[in-house]
């Protein structure tokens, strides 16, 4: 062992709150224990499988503020409890790294929707900040729909997590990391729906917003306007409530950059919702039918499949490699197993009725070609 074994003493040499190991034995009989920085490790012998001896022990020592797991590690099983804590320690440089890095690179892309030139003139990057703002603001409020709501069910989350990439958006998105079990279905669910339902919120302000907007001239002669946004019927029926238009005969003129905020919101919408792996959709929908969310998830890529066959068949093709891609994805992403809560107990109707409101809402933010490159 990496460290010394504190074998031999009373359970009052560990940390006060901690479950008492002669308590566990029930589920895990612990023969040593040891403290590794900040973590209390069982050593033992679990009665029964992993995830069953998880399902009974996660919540008593969730009652001591600690979350659970169980290694297998050098011919010993080891149970390692780790402290809770639903409050931000410190800065989190990391967070705060990549959101300015993201808004950097979303400024950047930004740049090129206004037809600006950076390169001619550094300072106009900053009329490329409505671009950024709506891109962002779509994306930050999807991801702390979940922080919220993690917070309300009392299950350790990180802050959102930006992704920079120089591409035409300047993102990947954004991301928060769950670092504790799920008490129940109804904590699953809540977090669950709560970025879709938030991001949509968002997405319908933003959409709103920029059609309102003047559209923009990049020219005919830029990338960008060879670029084509296929908008979801979301963005469509805002656009017809408010009388504007989504496209302008004039080569070059596009809509104004802020609407592109709203884009993002719909496909991020949509995308998440997939029930699959550990996307949104896969924690609703497995908070509602429970362990058939396995056979649901094994439909999504054939149902992706065989949108780009239909393309290829009876479209121009071109948006084809688009769900080609994303069917890979959720392949891999339905092998990394989908989040299962402590308590099991089923979902109320209100829930089942959300549900069922939430997928018809993705419905809306679908659209068969997202995008395409031109010329």
């Amino acid at each position: 062992m990496a460290t010394s074994p504190i074998t031999g003493r009373t359970p009052s040499s560990l940390p006060v709150d901690i479950p008492d190991p002669g308590d566990l034995g029930d589920v895990f009989t612990v023969y040593d224990v040891e403290l590794d920085d900040g973590d209390v490790r069982y050593y033992g012998e679990p009665h029964g499988d992993n995830e069953e001896v998880l399902k009974r022990l996660a919540p008593r020592f969730r009652e001591h503020g600690y979350r659970v797991r169980l290694t297998y590690e050098t011919g010993e099983h080891v149970l390692v409890a780790t402290e809770r804590s639903l409050s931000v320690d410190g800065v989190p440089w990391t967070n705060v790294v990549l959101f300015l890095v993201t808004v950097g690179t979303t400024l950047l892309a930004g740049a090129q929707w206004y037809g600006i030139s950076v390169v001619d003139d550094p300072g106009a990057i900053v009329a490329a900040l409505p671009f950024t703002v709506s891109v962002l603001g779509v994306l930050a409020v999807h991801e702390l729909g979940h922080y919220v709501l993690s917070r309300r069910h009392e299950v350790e989350a990180s802050l959102p997590y930006f992704i920079p990439i120089p591409n035409a958006l300047g993102t990947f998105g954004a991301v928060i990391r769950m670092k504790d079990t799920i008490p129940d279905r109804d904590a699953l669910f809540d977090i669950g729906v709560a970025g879709p339902l938030a991001g949509l919120g968002a997405t319908v302000v933003v959409t709103a917003i920029g059609v309102s907007l003047p559209p923009v001239d990049v020219g005919a002669t830029s990338l960008i306007s060879r670029i084509e946004l296929g908008f979801p019927l979301l963005i469509q029926g805002i656009a017809t409530i408010l009388g504007e238009p989504l496209v302008y005969p004039d080569p070059g003129v596009m809509v104004n950059p802020v609407v592109i905020g709203g884009w993002v919101g719909c496909l991020v919408t949509l995308l998440n919702l997939m029930p699959v792996g550990q996307l949104d959709g896969a924690h609703v929908t497995r908070a509602v039918i429970g362990d058939h969310i396995d056979t649901v998830q094994k439909l999504v890529p054939g149902l992706l499949f065989g949108l780009a066959g239909y393309l290829v068949l009876f479209g121009d093709g071109r948006a084809a490699g688009i769900w080609v891609f994303w069917g890979i994805l959720v392949l891999v992403a339905g092998r990394l197993g989908t989040a299962t809560p402590v308590d099991d107990s089923p979902v109320g109707r209100n829930r089942r009725l959300l549900a069922v409101c939430t997928l018809a809402l993705g419905v809306l933010c679908f659209t068969p070609v997202p995008i395409v490159i031109t010329g």
